[in-house]
């Protein structure tokens, strides 16, 4: 796939600033985080840049990707020293952008929604599992659901076996805290465009072949769970995509009786949707007492 124009005018300071093109400290700053945003929720944003940030022993370079008009949004991710480059106007896209940003020295990438958080020790977990595992091509963990108010509603502990879920069953594989090695990243490609809310599971199937998907058995990060979340706010939608996502990668033969577990997959995921849903009205009524 044909990389960003913005990847190939990096010095161009109008587009993209904040990083700079001296040779970095590979120890520590191998690790490019991600974080599209509309520029909307910046007291979000400002948790999640922190989160990204406070990472310690870990020095992580971030990159925001945001529309130009989002004046307050460039200005508070300039507080925390991260790239600032502009929205191409889709999600996918802006993951894109921002992977295409990563220099020779950033082995690893992960990418976080502007809402959701690393865990202290994230991406020392997952990087030190990655090197330790050369076959690896990515690290993910378990992942705390949390309401507007950062409370736990649950927590997704997804095991070793989920990786081989989502060519057909639910995808538990958990997006925020998941870390890709830089290199495996070039040899799929980027997030497909034209999908709205199953990307990264199409990703994650294109990706398997390559290596191997390890998982740190540990809290990597969070996932805010609220009405405006893009998936949680169109679940069905969601549902529809991640069946249709998958069945490009069902032989034949299977595409044809796809239709007998897929009915139970969408109608669980639904019921577990809403169960979380429950659960989160229930803090907020009990936050409120």
């Amino acid at each position: 796939m044909k990389k960003s124009n913005i990847s190939a005018e990096m010095g161009n300071q109008k587009m993209v600033s904040g990083v700079s093109s001296k040779n970095h400290n590979t120890r520590h700053n191998r690790v490019l985080v991600v974080i599209p945003t509309l520029g909307d929720r910046l007291e979000l944003l400002r948790e999640t840049l922190r989160s990204a940030k406070d990472q310690s022993p870990v020095i992580a370079d971030v990159v925001i990707v945001c529309p130009k008009k989002s004046v307050a949004a460039r200005k508070l991710a300039k507080e925390f020293g991260a790239t600032v480059c502009d929205d191409p106007g889709s999600l996918s896209e802006a993951i894109n952008v921002g992977f295409d940003l990563a220099k020779p020295w950033h082995e690893y990438v992960t990418e976080i929604g502007d809402d959701d958080l690393l865990r202290p020790g994230s991406i020392h977990a997952t990087t030190s599992a990655l090197d330790a595992n050369p076959r690896a091509v990515l690290a993910y963990g378990y992942c705390d659901y949390i309401d507007t108010k950062g409370r736990i509603i649950f927590t997704s502990r997804a095991g070793r076996f989920a990786p081989l879920l989502i060519s057909w069953g639910p995808n538990l594989l958990p997006l925020p805290g998941m870390v890709f090695r830089a290199s495996a990243i070039k040899q799929v490609g980027h997030f497909d465009r034209n999908l709205k809310y199953s990307m990264d599971l199409d990703f994650l199937l294109r990706l398997r072949p390559f290596g191997e998907f390890i998982n740190t058995a540990q809290v990597v990060a969070a996932f805010r769970w609220h009405p405006t979340s893009t998936t949680v706010a169109n679940r069905r939608a969601s549902i529809e995509e991640a069946q249709h996502v998958k069945s490009r990668y069902l032989p034949k033969t299977l595409q044809r009786i796809a239709p007998t577990w897929e009915v139970p997959v969408r109608i669980a995921t639904l019921i577990a949707a809403n169960r979380v849903n429950a659960r989160a009205l229930s803090l907020g009524r009990e936050k409120n007492r």
